[in-house]
Formats: C-alpha cells, structure tokens, sequence
C-alpha cells in the first residue's frame, strides 16, 4: 500500500469511529467523562423567591412613599418557614438564602440599615424595589435542560446535578483498550537493562495520557517472535474494544505485527503516512466486533505525536465530543524543513498580552528525543506542501499539556 498524506489518515480513521454504548454511574464518579442524556431540572430554581443578601425585607413601595423606619416583626434564617408582614410599617430580618416572605418584595442589605429597640432603619438614599431577590425559575423552569447531552461533566456540572437530584449520570462508555509494547531490546522500568538495551517508557506515557481521559488501559509485552506476536494479538483483539501497539511495525526482519494482525484477519486501512514523525504508522480495523488497532513506531516522540493526532480524535469521536475544531497557532520563528512530509513540529504555547497563541519551536533530536517531550507542549502541523515556514504564519497546533 502507498504512503498517504496526513488528512486521508485522519479522515480513515475517523471512518472508524463507532460508539462503545452508554452507562449510568454514580455522578461523583463521573467527573472527566461526556453526558450521554440531558441533565434536567425537577424543580424550578430557584424553588422559591430565594434572598440574596443578609438584611430585611420590605414592601418596596413603602420606601418609595418616603417611609424609612419599619419594625422588626421576626428574625429567619435559610430553611426557616417564612413569615407574613401585613403592613407598610413592619420588616421581617432574614438572611441569605431565605424563602421572601409573604407580603415584601424588597430585601435591604445589613450595610444600608440600623437595628435598634426592634426598629429597622434605612439609612441609604436610594434603594431598588425587588432588589437582592433571586426570583423563582428565573435560572430555570421544572423540565427545562440545565446541562444538555454531550457536555464534558466537571464540577459546575456535579454541582448542577446535586442541584437537582441526580444521584446517577448517564454518560458515554469508554472503550476498553490495551496498551501493547513489543521488541526484545525492552526491559521494564525496575529492570537494569543490559548494555543494548533499554526500559519500556511508551506505553506507561500512553497509559497515563488515556489516564487523564478516565480510561484505565491494560499494558501487555510482546517479545518479538512470529508464532507468539499471533497468539498474543489474538487474546487481546477478543478482549479490547481498541488496540494501541508501539513498535514492530517498520520494515525490519524482526517487525511481526503487521503480518502477525493480517493472519489475525484485521483488515489493514493504511501503513505508511507522509508525515515525520511517525511514517511508518499502521492502522487497521478487526471485522467481529469493529475493534480499531493503532499501530504506532516505536521511536518515542512518534508514538506521542501519533497518539494525538489520531487516536485521541478517534476516542472523542465515539465518547460525545461535539467540538472537532483544532486550535491553531502563530509561529513565533522562522523555521525551514525541506523534505515533502507533513511535519509535525514541537513547539512551546503561550499566549501574547493581546491574547494570542504563539507557537516557539522547541529543536530536538529526531523521534528518539523523548526528553524534548519535557519542554514542548504541542505539535504545530506544518503542511508538506511548504519548506520555509515564516514567523507569523498560522498552522494548527495539537497541545498536550495545558496551555495556561
């Protein structure tokens, strides 16, 4: 098969992009996934013409007729049943978050009064009839949407669910994915490797990005043999719903896993993309099931960079992300890059006293320079098409790291 450009690669993948379901689960648990239905309110909010301030409530149109003083029929507190005025002349002291009683439409605040003998004076010049009244389902009415379908659930969204009594969230299932890692040369991070080898790190970074995506990811090792590269691939593709591989896909004698996942009967979409790094990038689908396999190089910054450019836009494709824009950048530098490859280049956001994102390329040493994953924090995707990019140019950026 040929070497695709960049955008026939995300746009295949993307192809493959299906749902995993939805699931109800505790909504303090929910925290970082996508709601899956709407969150509605059972009640109006406010439930009632809710106080916003500590002082006392008044008739409005007393204050208005040049009335000041006004006696303190009762003091309430938050929860407390309100209390009836029948007259001009009488107040009733509450506090924040109280029902308005009966009778008022006016709270005033502690800081424009004077309490004395029972008698409330108001000592401000002016004051605004309904004032410091959180009126009754201004926010929202009983059946009203309070948090539509698809919203990423953070703490306004718990909140909103306290609110109104959802105990429990419908929210979209994650896949189950496994991590797997393959080349003799690896040893764990606990192990002293031998002078020509190395420790595993691409799949505990891969495992800690689906982390921070609330997906728990197996990790599996795979030594590089034939008969076992099939074995192995085959447990796993009848136990995942997503597979992401790192390394043994190149061109090497020893590189099995696109033969071992063609046995298997994963139908390859694509295996070379014109893009650096990660060329040798091999992406295939597993008929039973639909079960999507990414097969990432080895090289470390390749396996990064492939994880956000086209993994990530696949799971968030299937979990509810609504909003597919990518975010561009300004490049801060000139920067030249000859050959005809879409070349992702590591850059260091940050944004301008005016508001904008600037892009500062961050020099490294080739796809084997993990180290340089420490000061970067994005992917600018310079197109193939151009060789000397110019300060102030606009590209797409794929962060991943915050920004702010």
């Amino acid at each position: 098969m040929t070497m695709i450009s960049v955008a026939e690669a995300a746009n295949l993948v993307l192809a493959q992009a299906v749902g995993f379901g939805i699931e109800t689960i505790p909504f303090l648990s929910a925290a970082g996934r996508r709601l899956a239905c709407d969150i509605v309110a059972d009640r109006d909010l406010p439930p009632y013409d809710r106080v916003t301030m500590d002082g006392i409530a008044i008739r409005g149109a007393a204050f208005t007729a040049g009335k000041r003083s006004f006696v303190v029929r009762a003091t309430i507190a938050a929860g407390d049943t309100p209390v009836q005025i029948d007259s001009d002349g009488d107040c009733i002291e509450l506090m924040t978050g109280c029902a308005l009683p009966a009778g008022t439409d006016t709270v005033v605040r502690y800081e424009d009064i004077e309490i004395d003998g029972g008698i409330a004076t108001i000592v401000a010049n002016t004051i605004k009839p309904g004032a410091n009244v959180h009126r009754r389902g201004t926010d929202k009415h009983a059946g009203e949407t309070v948090v539509p379908v698809n919203t990423l659930v953070d703490a306004a969204v718990i909140s909103m669910a306290a609110s109104v009594g959802q105990a429990d969230l419908q929210v979209w299932k994650l896949p189950r994915v496994a991590i797997v890692s393959t080349g003799n040369e690896l040893v764990d991070v606990q192990d002293t490797p031998g002078p020509y080898q190395i420790r595993r790190s691409n799949s505990y970074a891969i495992h800690t990005v689906l982390q921070q995506l609330s997906i728990a990811a197996d990790m599996v090792h795979i030594p590089d043999e034939p008969s076992e590269s099939t074995q192995r691939l085959g447990s796993l593709l009848s136990q995942y719903d997503a597979i992401i591989l790192s390394g043994g896909v190149s061109m090497g004698r020893f590189d099995y896993v696109p033969q071992a996942l063609t046995a298997l009967g994963v139908q390859m979409l694509f295996h070379k993309v014109s893009q650096r790094p990660g060329k040798p990038f091999w992406f295939g689908v597993y008929p039973v099931g639909g079960k999507a396999v990414f097969a990432f190089p080895g090289n470390p910054v390749s396996a990064f960079l492939c994880l956000y450019r086209y993994f990530i836009p696949w799971l968030k494709a299937g979990t509810g992300h609504a909003d597919t824009r990518i975010p561009v950048a300004v490049l801060a530098a000139d920067y030249i890059f000859q050959p005809p490859l879409t070349y992702f280049l590591q850059v260091h956001l940050s944004v301008s006293e005016a508001g904008q994102l600037f892009a500062t390329p961050v020099e490294g040493h080739g796809s084997g320079d993990f180290s340089n994953l420490v000061l970067a924090n994005a992917f600018m995707e310079l197109p193939a098409e151009i060789t000397n990019f110019k300060k102030g140019d606009i590209y797409p950026v794929w962060p991943f790291k915050p920004v702010f």
